[in-house]
């Protein structure tokens, strides 16, 4: 139940925060949140949980079983729309 290596600290840090804004906006002590992007310790599910909603990502996005943040069917259709037009793209490239 390892989060990937950093996935938690470059959610932090794409979010321009540091980590006693995400521990006063999860009730998880800093140092905990410390120890969990440094893979010194593991978050339970709890913990899990709350980071989860406070980054706005899938359990599996945080603990780095999934490589793209799916949460609706939304997302998917946001995905294969944006795969569409790119193979668009590439295909009018290739025909000049």
């Amino acid at each position: 139940m390892d989060i990937k290596k950093n996935r938690l600290r470059d959610l932090r840090e794409d979010l321009d925060l540091r980590q006693i804004d995400v521990a006063n906006a999860t009730g998880i002590d800093q140092k905990t949140l410390s120890n969990y992007e440094t893979g010194k310790t593991n978050p339970d599910s709890y913990s899990i949980i709350k980071l989860a909603e406070f980054f706005g990502v899938t359990t599996d996005y945080l603990l780095g079983y999934a490589n793209v943040n799916i949460k609706t069917n939304k997302d998917i259709l946001d995905i294969l729309d944006n795969i569409d037009k790119e193979i668009k793209q590439i295909r009018r490239l290739y025909k000049k």
